[in-house]
């Protein structure tokens, strides 16, 4: 009804132009009719014209989704994931919590990394260790420790280990476990120690002790077998020890050197390779040296240009 009312307005000024231009009445009153007609003729196109909103879109994109499966269809062979290996461990003891965990990297069968660090800083008073996937480990816990530190900064205070766990949580449940990072969690705060389990989906447990990754069942038998209330430091620390051994020598996927961390009210103690379980002892402890020089055997040189030889001829007869 609009776009109608619209075009006989339209046709009504045109007509009144024309019998304005024929009387030959103020080119001014000419000017504006013939404006106003412009505008009537603009709003019955954008009337007539089709919608341009355009229908609300998804907040997920499937097009890399259906562009997998196309070229799956077609023989392509995905890649698979490779496995993951880790033992890490935690529990706590009578002034604190104590962290272990072992050194090894695994990129599937093969040993990436034999030193690395899983053992990993999220406040002065909470560590984290991290198991599964070594960039979603290490991505997960920087990100929650920057925000725990602008959260110091804006309280004043120290953090709380349950405001840790809550931010991981949080963010490992938003991704239904696509962020392949299993987490043990330790820190003493003003409640006291606390020690927590994070799983890839977002799921947590609180326990005296626990373990984490591939080697956990065994270590989960040493705790189980000796673990008790109130321990002291070095009961603790040897039992951590002993716990990450079990899986370096029982899991494919744990291997290298024992790192242990103990964090008590206060104060925090890294003890980096503190076990060394496989020494490489078929190292040379001389080194090697390289010869000073080289022998010559042979010397052959190659002109790059060939040698051009002038040959003079018998002279001419005068």
């Amino acid at each position: 009804m609009c776009d109608f009312v619209c075009i006989i307005h339209a046709i009504y000024s045109l007509l009144s132009l024309l019998s304005l231009s024929l009387t030959g009445n103020d080119p001014i009153a000419l000017l504006e009719k013939l404006l106003l007609i412009i505008n009537y003729w603009s709003i019955c196109i954008w009337n007539m014209s089709p919608s341009l909103d355009l229908p609300p879109k998804g907040g997920f994109n499937f097009d890399l989704c259906r562009r997998n499966a196309m070229l799956e269809n077609k023989g392509l062979k995905a890649p698979t994931f490779l496995k993951t290996g880790t033992t890490i461990v935690g529990l706590v003891f009578q002034d604190g919590v104590i962290l272990g965990a072992d050194t090894r990297a695994t990129e599937g069968p093969i040993v990436a990394d034999k030193n690395c660090e899983k053992i990993h800083y999220m406040a002065p008073n909470i560590y984290c260790c991290g198991a599964g996937t070594a960039a979603d480990t290490e991505a997960v816990t920087d990100m929650v420790s920057s925000q725990l530190q602008l959260h110091r900064y804006h309280t004043g205070r120290e953090s709380r280990v349950v405001t840790a766990l809550t931010l991981l949580k949080k963010h490992l449940f938003n991704y239904q476990g696509h962020v392949s990072a299993a987490l043990v969690l330790g820190g003493v705060d003003i409640t006291g120690p606390h020690l927590h389990t994070i799983y890839p989906h977002g799921s947590t447990d609180t326990l005296p002790f626990a373990t984490m990754g591939s080697g956990s069942l065994a270590a989960m038998s040493v705790f189980e077998s000796k673990y008790k209330e109130n321990l002291s430091r070095d009961e603790g620390i040897k039992i951590v020890v002993e716990a990450i051994c079990a899986g370096i020598f029982n899991d494919l996927g744990s291997g290298s050197n024992v790192d242990v961390c103990v964090i008590t009210k206060g104060h925090k103690e890294y003890l980096r390779n503190h076990l060394l379980p496989n020494p490489r002892t078929y190292v040379n402890p001389k080194g090697f040296e390289f010869p000073k020089k080289t022998e010559v055997l042979l010397t052959k040189i190659t002109p790059l240009k060939e040698k051009v030889e002038v040959i003079e001829g018998d002279a001419m007869e005068e």
